[in-house]
């Protein structure tokens, strides 16, 4: 690996405990694995979340997601219905959970530096009893995620702390940042300016959100 030879790796639990000791019982105490009344309220409020996915062969992808808070459905004290919207189609995490239905989430609600944790087993619906409560704009969901909770705990505030994510402050000025059109053009490596790639960008995201 190239200039990556020379660092000192980690590579058992042993070797990570010896850097990092097993936390205190109530670290591991703090998972319920329900959705209690604390949890219903958090994702109640949070309008946006991340969905990880792994794929049989260990290969990963994390998706952002985002909605008017209250669109994720609490079914049951074990039970999400996560509302699939209009996207790319490249159904990175539907293939993913087609193949390995292990699933990670992080909900975040804005000003709140700790963020909800949950993992479980998901499957993909394309209707169900529950589907007219996910509809925005008059737009009923076309597919579905169903999460069957097995694990649910807190995420302490250290990272957004940190980060400084909610102070406007911290944040880099736009300009100093490429744009949507330059980003794609690059990558895509086409002709095409970057300006059209971008309005075109910007039009789609404004109009195809449901």
């Amino acid at each position: 690996m190239g200039i990556y030879d020379d660092v000192s790796r980690v590579t058992t639990e042993a070797e990570l405990r010896e850097v990092l000791p097993t936390p205190p019982q109530p670290v591991w105490d703090k998972d319920i694995a329900r959705i209690d009344e604390h949890a219903r309220t958090i994702i109640g409020y949070s309008p946006f979340f991340l969905l990880a996915t792994s794929a049989p062969d260990g290969t990963c992808d994390v998706s952002p997601r985002g909605d008017p808070p209250g669109s994720v459905l609490v079914l049951d004290e074990h039970t999400l219905a996560i509302p699939d919207r209009p996207g790319n189609k490249r159904l990175d995490n539907f293939r993913n959970i087609l193949g390995n239905p292990h699933v990670g989430l992080l909900f975040v609600v804005p000003g709140m530096n700790a963020t909800l944790r949950v993992n479980g087993n998901a499957a993909i619906v394309k209707d169900g009893p529950f589907f007219d409560r996910m509809a925005v704009k008059g737009k009923r969901p076309h597919l579905a995620v169903l999460v069957e909770v097995t694990e649910l705990y807190m995420h302490c505030a250290k990272a957004f702390l940190r980060s400084g994510l909610w102070k406007p402050e911290t944040w880099p000025d736009r300009k100093d940042l490429p744009s949507d059109g330059q980003i794609a053009k690059d990558h895509m490596n086409t002709k095409i300016p970057a300006k059209v790639i971008g309005a075109a960008l910007a039009m789609e995201a404004k109009l195809n959100q449901y």
